[in-house]
């Protein structure tokens, strides 16, 4: 099943003005926006609202549910990710889950002050968030519902407003069950709580170790990666990165330039450059690299101008293929879907340096072959491929 975040206040005019489901895809636990990290890192009380709802009706109802305070959704469902949602999952694939049977799950929290009231509003959200929502509502009176959300203060109150939105979602969409439950969760710290499921790993002798956790002493001297979950790309746990890592490591020589397709947060680069890399280029479709590729440089003390990146699809965007340049790499590193490496390879080769290696990973098994077809038809040689568990790796050499 699904988890995702959903919206927060103006989803539904965006959904209603644009069509647009404004979906995004997030690991479980991911925490919700909010204007001050240091508040959640502190013990909370929390109310949890689970409605049992249908596929059908969620984006209405999670709109629906932001007009009473409730500004932000964790969706659990079964609907199959678009063709779009495959290409940017560049890393920590997912499988396939189960068949979509319509149903979908619909998670709020809301914080429970020390009076027992509840703490409702735009409090909780990110302050540009905040700053768009107040508009929003000044700028169209509440969306002419006649609630005042801080007037919602008990559990009771919230409870009889929701159920009253779901009665008048039946009148014009199959909510299904439309039950809802709640809970008080004990003390639940959203920033923190992941912190129990990632520790220090190894990627053969390279160390890989998240900031809240000290180096062993037998890991004393050793490399180290320093790196923490929390974005929406991978640590390097997977067994694609891993199979990138050893690959960039067996073929890289000191100074090399390397062009990291998909990097995500930013990983393969960094490990690279730690290696012995001369500088690095690294492309993503999504934004949120930005972020998590800055915050990475700046832990693993990485320079700022050793490694650019750049927002943008290389397959079939000029201006991204201009800015990465032509025959410059000396290793090109893909951690892709099969599907998506067959459509890149023949891009990638003009990127390539003669003698330049191609490692490329994000392959099921059963689909080598596909990525092997499209390295030879695009005139590599293929020197090396490599399995772990239901994975394998294809490296390849241009002439």
């Amino acid at each position: 099943m699904l988890l995702r975040h959903q919206g927060v206040r103006v989803l539904k005019r965006v959904l209603r003005n644009s069509g647009d489901h404004v979906r995004r895809i997030f690991r479980k636990g991911y925490p919700p926006l909010c204007a001050d990290k240091h508040r959640w890192e502190k013990d909370m009380k929390w109310l949890k609202i689970r409605i049992k709802t249908t596929t059908e009706a969620e984006d209405i109802m999670v709109s629906d549910m932001c007009d009473i305070g409730l500004e932000g959704a964790q969706i659990e469902d079964n609907v199959p990710l678009t063709a779009r949602e495959k290409e940017q999952m560049f890393v920590d694939i997912l499988p396939d889950g189960p068949k979509d049977d319509g149903t979908a799950y619909l998670n709020f929290f809301v914080e429970i002050g020390e009076d027992g009231e509840l703490k409702m509003g735009e409090s909780l959200l990110h302050p540009e968030a905040a700053s768009v929502i107040s508009a929003c509502i000044e700028s169209t009176d509440a969306d002419n519902t006649g609630v005042d959300r801080k007037d919602i203060c008990s559990k009771e109150e919230l409870l009889r407003r929701i159920e009253g939105v779901i009665e008048e979602e039946k009148q014009y969409v199959n909510v299904g069950d439309g039950t809802v439950t709640c809970e008080e969760t004990a003390d639940i710290d959203w920033i923190n709580n992941w912190k129990n499921y990632f520790h220090q790993f190894y990627i053969d002798d390279l160390v890989v170790s998240p900031s809240w956790e000290e180096i062993k002493p037998e890991d004393e001297g050793k490399k180290v990666l320093h790196i923490d979950p929390g974005t929406a790309f991978g640590t390097g746990m997977h067994e694609t990165t891993q199979l990138c890592v050893r690959q960039i490591r067996k073929f890289l020589k000191n100074g090399d330039r390397i062009l990291d397709v998909g990097t995500g947060s930013g990983i393969l680069a960094i490990i690279a450059m730690m290696y012995g890399a001369g500088s690095a280029v690294g492309t993503d479709l999504d934004p949120c690299a930005v972020d998590a590729v800055s915050e990475n440089k700046a832990t693993n003390d990485i320079k700022d101008e050793s490694f650019e990146l750049i927002i943008g699809n290389i397959i079939d965007d000029k201006d991204v293929q201009d800015k990465a340049g032509y025959e410059c790499y000396d290793i090109v590193v893909a951690n892709i879907l099969a599907e998506v490496l067959v459509m890149l390879t023949p891009e990638v080769v003009n990127h390539m340096k003669s003698g330049a290696y191609y490692i490329t990973s994000g392959i099921l098994a059963e689909k080598e072959q596909i990525v092997r077809d499209a390295v030879t038809k695009a005139g590599l040689q293929v020197v090396e491929v490599t399995h772990q568990g239901e994975w394998c790796c294809v490296t390849a050499r241009k002439q």
